[in-house]
């Protein structure tokens, strides 16, 4: 008998950042703990083939998947929410689909038709996400369209969502369409009007919404209830308040509460059973009931857009919901320290601990420098990811084994201590897109260190991964005789992670540890970095 697969679109409107991620990731969350098989896709309307060559200005942090891709942040919600690793096949953009259509036409696919919007890139749409629902034999495959209704560059994936709705059947593709309502500071009134707007764009491209998501600073009154269920031509059982929260873990739960689970189910006729969510309460608990703060210096060149780094962000909740403990965040711009606009000591003095955050080029360079050596004279707890372990070295290098001008090549190439180098084989490498060092990939860890005792004792982690520069092996032996020591490495034998004898935790990683972290399960690095700042604050 074929499996007969179910389809959950979700759209937006009125505006983007509205959280259809997060709405997305909860409702995928819901319907797996109905016991289903529940995979997620999001669809990015932009001409890119992915995400990796973005500036984090234009579309907040590249998230990096197992198989790395580069992918959306939003799949970062997904795998968070659902606990489960997905691929770079689960964000699907313009680029990736026009990239399959033209090559299909150059190959004479087509067998000499015109090649059109509908049904050729429509077809290829409804495809790519029949396949991803087969691939990972998903019951319920949640989809995310991204931008808002009325983008000219999301109408084709909103006409193949129409198309699937057409040929699958009614009980097999649920339309959910998240939208704002504002409240109106002079009146105090929660205006649905953008969002009566969204739903007749909607409708005028095909797609009756059959539940509503209301976004609001607070729950919807009975009014604006009645009124959505008026112009959204459905009934108000299937409208859903969904106001703001301190911590998006809670999102799951209030959508529950709404009944939202079980008008999903209902709609694509799922048996029903009420799901286990104690371990969500359990963590909101944990947030509620923290009276403790640990506060964290973030600093990094992208800080007036947080969303570049989500993942760092979310890796530290966990790390402290699961030790009752609430982090505050003390965002340092590296730029404003390198132009002096910002002075280290006044700014760091009170943190508990700092992040050297990822990043690419010379901007901001010189004022992490600064904040490094700030933090590691002082003793403070560090933790430097990627681009933030590279610097790290180039901040020893320099003021403590005195290699005067020492530095990373992709900064300055005629630097006479290239203590962070390219990799030899992206020497040659002239395309950026998809050719860096990507994805989970082993680290042999060296016994009785930091990091050995983080991972239990290990002799070989899996982390995933992104970049081009590595710090040069040429170095470990001076680096080593003065303290800092390599004590995670890769296969071709380049240093991974690095720390500093004498400091409690003072630490690098070439890899990205957030990515592979989960509110239930947090990452080990985040968990005890936390942890030591805990301990120290508290003794």
């Amino acid at each position: 008998m074929k499996t007969v697969r179910k389809y959950v679109f979700v759209t937006g409107g009125v505006l983007s950042g509205l959280g259809k991620g997060v709405t997305t990731a909860s409702i995928a969350l819901l319907i797996k703990l109905l016991g289903y098989n529940v995979t997620a896709i999001k669809i990015d309307p932009y001409v890119n083939v992915d995400a990796g060559t973005m500036n984090p200005y234009m579309h907040g942090e590249v998230f990096v998947t197992e198989d790395g891709g580069e992918t959306d942040l939003d799949l970062g919600h997904y795998e968070r929410f659902l606990g489960v690793n997905l691929s770079k096949d689960n964000n699907i953009t313009t680029g990736k689909i026009y990239r399959a259509v033209i090559e299909k036409e150059r190959r004479g696919d087509y067998l000499g038709q015109t090649v059109q919007v509908i049904p050729h890139v429509t077809d290829e749409i409804k495809s790519e996400i029949e396949q991803i629902a087969n691939r990972y034999e998903s019951d319920v495959t949640i989809v995310e369209i991204g931008g808002t209704v009325g983008d000219i560059e999301g109408l084709p994936f909103l006409e193949a969502a129409r198309q699937m709705r057409l040929e699958k059947g009614l009980e097999n593709v649920v339309f959910v369409h998240v939208v704002l309502v504002p409240k109106l500071s002079t009146t105090g009134e929660l205006k649905t009007k953008p969002a009566q707007h969204s739903m007749q764009e909607l409708r005028r491209i095909g797609i009756q919404p059959d539940i509503i998501v209301a976004r609001a600073s607070e729950a919807l009154d009975g009014d604006a209830r009645r009124k959505l269920s008026l112009y959204g031509n459905l009934p108000e059982n299937f409208i859903f308040s969904n106001p703001d929260v301190d911590i998006i873990y809670e999102v799951p739960l209030i959508l529950h509460s709404e009944g939202l689970t079980k008008a999903v189910s209902d709609k694509l006729r799922l048996n029903y059973r009420e799901p286990d969510l104690s371990a969500w309460k359990v963590l909101i608990e944990n947030y509620r009931s923290s009276t403790k703060k640990v506060r964290i210096g973030m600093v990094g060149k992208y800080t007036k857009l947080k969303d570049s780094y989500l993942s760092i962000v979310e890796a530290v909740k966990h790390a402290s919901l699961n030790q009752r403990v609430k982090p505050e965040f003390i965002w340092v711009e590296a730029t404003d320290i390198e132009k002096g606009n910002l002075d280290v000591g006044s700014v760091l003095d009170g943190v508990d601990g700092a992040i050297i955050l990822p990043g690419f080029g010379a901007r901001g360079v010189e004022g992490k420098i600064k904040a490094i050596r700030y933090l590691r004279e002082v003793g403070k707890p560090v933790l430097g990811i990627c681009f933030g372990l590279q610097l790290m070295v180039v901040e020893y290098a320099r003021n403590v084994l005195g290699y005067e001008r020492a530095n990373t090549t992709e900064v300055d190439p005629t630097t006479p201590h290239p203590v962070v180098d390219l990799l030899s084989y992206q020497k040659n490498v002239l395309v950026k897109g998809g050719t860096m060092r990507l994805g989970a990939l082993p680290v042999r860890l060296v016994p009785n260190t930091l990091i050995s005792d983080i991972y239990g004792n290990a002799e070989i982690i899996y982390e995933r991964h992104r970049h081009r520069y590595q710090v040069n092996p040429a170095y470990i032996d001076d680096f080593e005789s003065s303290g800092f020591k390599v004590s995670g490495f890769s296969e071709e034998g380049f240093p991974e992670v690095m720390e500093l004898k004498g400091n409690e935790f003072y630490l690098g990683t070439q890899f990205h540890p957030e990515f592979k972290s989960r509110p239930i399960s947090p990452s080990p690095i985040f968990f005890r970095f936390v942890k030591t700042i805990l301990t120290r604050i508290t003794i």
